[in-house]
């Protein structure tokens, strides 16, 4: 930035060798685990549970879940349409029927254009930090970020024999090599795959 606006001839750090930034780290939510989290948030912020199931069922990214506006839900299709996402294209989130469910309840209740609020100000919700993390300890679950939810999303679809391509596109990525993360997930389908040979 400082050579575009003039201020450097030329960038001083350009032989600082980057240091590969380490995303290979995969946490799933158990079954045992949503279900004391699912517990936890009908006791505590049981208006935040759409917010928590919607997440789990679409594996959306954070910035795209808290930025999205009703106008870029379809129900009629089941779809949910992204805007410019990380990877810089546009995108289409299909619904399952209990992500459509969750933003049935939420739609009828709707108080301006933003999908997810803050429930105590009628705002959107920027970030479920407070009430995410309170459930996360009242819940017992440790070493778990919202993000992981993500991961949740992708990683219970390998285990039940998704493809990698069609987990790939479902999730926004923009090249296999990082959905390839997840393949060590479905040792089944893989023994299925090579036990086509012996036909």
């Amino acid at each position: 930035l400082a050579v575009v606006s003039g201020s450097l001839q030329r960038n001083a750090a350009r032989l600082v060798t980057a240091r590969r930034e380490d995303n290979t780290r995969v946490r799933w939510l158990k079954d045992d685990e949503e279900k004391r989290m699912v517990d936890t948030i009908l006791e505590n912020c049981s208006t935040q549970l759409p917010t928590f199931t919607v997440a789990l069922h679409t594996g959306m990214r954070q910035s795209e879940q808290f930025s999205l506006e009703w106008r870029e839900v379809d129900f009629e299709r089941r779809k949910i349409f992204l805007d410019k996402t990380k990877n810089g294209s546009d995108r289409e989130v299909p619904m399952s029927k209990t992500c459509f469910q969750s933003l049935t309840d939420l739609h009828a209740d709707k108080q301006n254009e933003w999908v997810f609020q803050a429930s105590r100000y009628k705002q959107r919700l920027k970030n479920p930090r407070q009430w995410f993390e309170t459930v996360l300890r009242d819940a017992k679950v440790t070493n778990f970020h919202w993000h992981d939810l993500r991961h949740t999303f992708c990683s219970r679809l390998v285990m039940k024999g998704v493809d990698i391509r069609t987990v790939m596109e479902l999730a926004g990525h923009k090249s296999i090599s990082v959905t390839m993360r997840y393949a060590h997930l479905s040792p089944e389908h893989n023994q299925a795959a090579i036990e086509k040979l012996d036909d």
